[in-house]
């Protein structure tokens, strides 16, 4: 080993890394730290989220309802921590569904990918959706109407061509993602602090204090219940945050980049969440007709009150980049999760779909599929245009289910021997982070599933979330009884402890011939093994 000259570019080790996981290279690694922080932050997107869910949220449990953003960041991070472990040692395209084949098997993995890829698709019909009243406020709006709403035939175009313009960008390859990332988060940023802050500094019309004022929610069955009810404000806002690791096989040195990533998603998502939505409260000139439910578009109003006709159409320009950034960032991951569940021959049309483009290295097929079920939503919401936040309800409870799938199957692991190997890890809290991750998952799953308040709504009305789980689960478990998928696949499975221990011995060897050099060298050693 005497005749190294100095390390070979960092690829050449990340790619000698996936050789030891069973795979070539495939894509161009292009995605940088922060252009991964990017891809996740706006898939999270706090800007859309906090827009999209502060009515709902206010209407049902009051002002106190921003603490569901930090109760559930905090449980969303001892998730990302579990993941970054995962993602570490298996920095694979296809997120979710390698880990848990690598962490079980693949009958496990294949059940937990089909409930995460419903999730995610639908992730794309309803961040265009959220985005037609803003494009509608931004084209309709006025000093006297600001906050101008859509109608269902305005909402279906407007979503149909924010897909159409995501899926061109898309299809054109990673740097233009990248790129679009990068702007998108600059957006983001701009959007939630400098706004939130200028809202609670500058424009302030209520006191601090009424963030711990109910004004009224709950009357009739306590405000316990409004404010378990109003959950939906934290846990509709943090997920995204995986997208990270869906692009491994983009990213120079993922074991390192993508488990910081991914931590940073949920803590400058979270803390740019809160501020903005202090802010719109704090700000809000009719904060008593937002929780009451008679201002149903308020943040328009809210910002035509305190920066002016011109700095709202400004907002709203940076708003729709972020919507259109996050959609981006969801077709993404998804195309990304089909490829990779095609290249193991796990997906119905395998062939078709682990095809990658010669000239932009893009899932292009797949890329299209994730596709189809949004338009064909877009035309049922038009229809049913308040089941807009019900069928988000079901995208993140297929989401939750599938994040402690993970959690769960690491926990297995971990108890069965396994003791990470990848470049980042928990040590000693493994353990501890582990449990009160899947305890937090399960509080979440329970609140997400439970059925509307709305006792005025029919019994699938008040049920839809967890009834289109259900369905979404039996058609998949009927599916995989019948074709058995799992089967027609050989690729490695279940064998976290295998690859744990193959990693830990070739660094231990380039350790040992190459005592002075940093880790980088270890993973070169990996390489170098491979090839003799």
């Amino acid at each position: 080993m005497s005749d190294i000259k100095g390390p070979p570019p960092a690829t050449s080790a990340d790619d000698a890394h996936l050789r030891v996981l069973g795979y070539e290279e495939q894509f161009d690694r292009k995605i940088n730290l922060w252009s991964n922080f990017a891809l996740g932050f706006l898939y999270l997107s706090p800007l859309v989220g906090v827009i999209a869910l502060f009515a709902q949220g206010l209407s049902t449990g009051g002002p106190p309802s921003i603490w569901w953003i930090a109760i559930v960041a905090a449980g969303q991070l001892l998730v990302a921590l579990v993941f970054g472990e995962i993602v570490s040692q298996f920095p694979i395209s296809g997120g979710l569904y390698q880990w848990a084949r690598r962490l079980w098997n693949g009958r496990y993995a294949w059940g937990l990918t089909w409930i995460y890829i419903a999730g995610v698709i639908i992730g794309i019909t309803t961040t265009a959706m959220f985005s037609a009243d803003f494009v509608a406020a931004l084209i309709f709006g006025s000093a006297s109407d600001p906050g101008a709403s859509s109608t269902p035939g305005e909402r279906l175009i407007i979503a149909l061509v924010v897909v159409a313009i995501a899926l061109a960008l898309n299809a054109t390859g990673s740097k233009t993602l990248a790129t679009i990332a990068k702007i998108g988060l600059a957006a983001e940023l701009a959007g939630v602090i400098a706004v939130g802050l200028f809202l609670l500094l500058f424009r302030r019309q209520n006191s601090v204090s009424v963030l711990f004022d109910t004004m009224g929610t709950g009357h009739g069955s306590g405000y316990p219940t409004a404010f378990l009810a109003a959950s939906l404000t934290g846990l509709l806002l943090f997920y995204g945050f995986e997208a990270c690791g869906e692009v491994a096989e983009e990213t120079p040195n993922p074991g390192r980049t993508i488990p910081r990533s991914m931590a940073l998603t949920v803590v400058v998502g979270g803390a740019s969440a809160f501020l903005a939505y202090a802010g719109y409260i704090l700000a809000a000139p009719n904060l008593p007709e937002i929780v009451t439910g008679k201002a149903t578009n308020p943040v328009p109003e809210i910002l035509q009150n305190s920066l002016g006709t011109v700095g709202t159409k400004a907002f709203l320009v940076v708003a729709l980049t972020s919507f259109l950034a996050c959609v981006m960032g969801q077709q993404a991951a998804a195309s990304r999760l089909i490829f990779s569940f095609a290249r193991d021959g796990m997906f119905p049309g395998s062939t078709l779909f682990s095809r990658v483009t010669r000239w932009a290295k893009v899932p292009l097929t797949s890329l299209l599929a994730v596709n189809v079920i949004p338009i064909g939503l877009f035309v049922f919401l038009y229809f049913v245009p308040d089941a807009l936040f019900r069928v988000a309800a079901f995208q993140m409870l297929a989401g939750y289910v599938a994040f402690q799938m993970v959690v769960l199957a690491s926990i297995r692991a971990r108890a069965r021997g396994w003791i990470p190997a990848g470049r980042w890890s928990l040590g000693r809290w493994g353990w501890p982070v582990s449990v009160a991750a899947i305890t937090y998952g399960i509080f979440s799953i329970v609140l997400l599933a439970k059925p509307a308040a709305d006792t005025q709504l029919a019994f699938y009305d008040r049920w839809v979330a967890l009834i289109g789980f259900l369905i979404v689960a039996a058609v998949g478990v009927c599916y995989m009884w019948f074709a058995k998928p799992y089967r027609h696949s050989a690729a490695p499975e279940g064998d976290a402890i295998e690859i744990a221990n193959r990693l830990r011995e070739l660094r231990t060897t380039a350790a040992r011939e190459h005592p002075s050099t940093d880790d980088d060298q270890y993973d070169i050693e990996i390489e170098r093994t491979l090839n003799a």
